[in-house]
């Protein structure tokens, strides 16, 4: 068992400097299980050492796949035949992502059975729209305590696949189960979001033709048997990009973000705009992938005051889903109340009220909407990582903001979609470093 690691962190230092942009971990852990659909081997670049990857590896290990990292260059090759008898359990259930291998192994496998999923702990994050999309492919699965039973008797062709829900995973199961079938699926409703566009781009690497790239409906032209040799660089993360925008908002710090993936950014530029943060983007370039628009972000030191909207999240192109958090610790340093309604998970509104233990001042109108009265002082405070990722990463910014030493335990939570993150922040001027505790089991 891994060590349980706390980070303690001397905050009310000034950040300053210049960070990249790291890249996609909702990309690559669905890319990683679209490599399931590949009997050749997979060569993926700029893969993110993380938690999640390293569950979902263990995983893809576990059915027979040979892994090999190399820095961040991993190669990935399949057996002929996949052992799911002696499925890592332990792993899949550590990880929501485990739920995108169903649709790859649809194609493996008329009847499986898949630990059911864990991940970030925000409330009942229904899984039925994917089980939706794959019904009208003539899949069933039930879903049992503990796992869930597919069986198919053959995959149909050409359908029309209306998504219940624009979930990422969701379109992103749908994707790909089409992908290895032969003829024309159409998904309509389909999340554009950045993962999404990622797992498209793979795709057809591998030889799938996907229409409507970045809309709401993909037409998809799968191969039943890829068999190709193949090589993808990840794109970046715009989840990575935001926590450090909100880190040099909160700060009033002088930071400089590369590499940031403009076009998954410009409403949360927007937003932070008119509350008064000051920055500057540069030219446009792009991504290794050939497609993913970069910029490199100047943010300067700022006077923030409240937005005089509700700031919430919608699918894509809206605000992302799991950018609206670091708004609640921007809205902490901002002058006024700002409204923050998150939607979408009855629970995660929740976490944020843990802000208050380190100076902030919230009023929690239900569990989806919270206000935020500010500016407030931060002070240094000991806590524990909520199980859910963003939650915990607003928490640790606002102890870079808070004057005095702060403790936040077992930030496996963090790891599972930040990588190095402490080190990243020390080459800015923050003072973190990671400590093992003893005191939990």
């Amino acid at each position: 068992m891994a060590p349980v690691l706390n980070f303690v962190i001397e905050g009310g230092r000034p950040l300053k400097g210049t960070v990249e942009t790291n890249r996609s971990k909702n990309g690559a852990v669905a890319i990683l299980c679209a490599t399931l659909l590949n009997r050749g081997t997979t060569t993926l670049r700029r893969v993110p050492r993380i938690e999640e990857v390293y569950r979902l590896l263990e995983v893809l290990e576990s059915m027979g796949v040979a892994v090999r990292w190399r820095g961040t260059t991993l190669t990935l090759t399949p057996p002929a035949r996949l052992t799911l008898s002696r499925l890592n359990a332990e792993a899949a259930r550590k990880t929501r992502s485990i739920i995108l291998t169903m649709g790859p192994l649809l194609h493996r496998r008329r009847a499986f059975s898949l630990p059911r999923s864990g991940g970030c702990k925000l409330g009942s994050r229904t899984v039925r729209p994917h089980f939706y999309a794959l019904e009208t492919l003539g899949v069933s699965v039930e879903d049992r305590p503990h796992t869930w039973q597919v069986r198919h008797k053959g995959l149909r062709a050409g359908r029309e696949i209306i998504m219940y829900e624009s979930g990422d995973t969701a379109t992103e199961n749908a994707l790909l189960a089409a992908a290895g079938i032969e003829g024309e699926t159409v998904i309509k409703y389909a999340s554009a979001n950045y993962m999404v566009q990622d797992l498209c781009y793979f795709l057809e690497a591998l030889g799938v033709r996907i229409d409507g790239i970045g809309t709401t409906t993909l037409t998809v032209r799968g191969k039943k048997d890829i068999r190709r040799n193949v090589t993808y660089t990840i794109a970046e993360d715009p989840t990575d990009a935001m926590f450090f925008l909100a880190a040099a908002a909160t700060t009033r710090a002088a930071l400089t973000i590369t590499r940031a993936p403009l076009q998954f950014l410009e409403l949360e530029l927007a937003v932070l705009e008119k509350m008064g943060l000051r920055f500057r983007t540069g030219p446009r370039y792009v991504s290794e992938n050939g497609n993913t628009v970069l910029t490199d972000i100047d943010v300067f030191p700022s006077r923030l005051s409240a937005p005089p909207e509700k700031i919430h999240a919608r699918p894509y192109p809206g605000l992302n889903m799991d950018n609206l958090p670091f708004f609640a610790v921007i809205a902490t340093q901002a002058q006024g109340t700002t409204l923050i309604h998150d939607w979408v998970y009855e629970k995660r509104a929740l976490y944020f009220t843990e802000l208050d233990k380190l100076g902030a001042a919230t009023t929690l109108a239900d569990p989806h909407r919270i206000f935020i009265h500010g500016p407030t002082p931060l002070h240094a405070a000991e806590l524990v990582c909520p199980p859910a990722l963003r939650p915990a990463t607003i928490l640790l910014i606002g102890m870079l903001a808070a004057r005095g030493t702060s403790l936040l335990r077992n930030v496996y939570s963090i790891n599972r979609g930040y990588e190095d993150l402490a080190r990243r922040l020390r080459r800015l001027g923050a003072r973190v470093r990671v400590q093992k505790d003893t005191t939990l089991p």
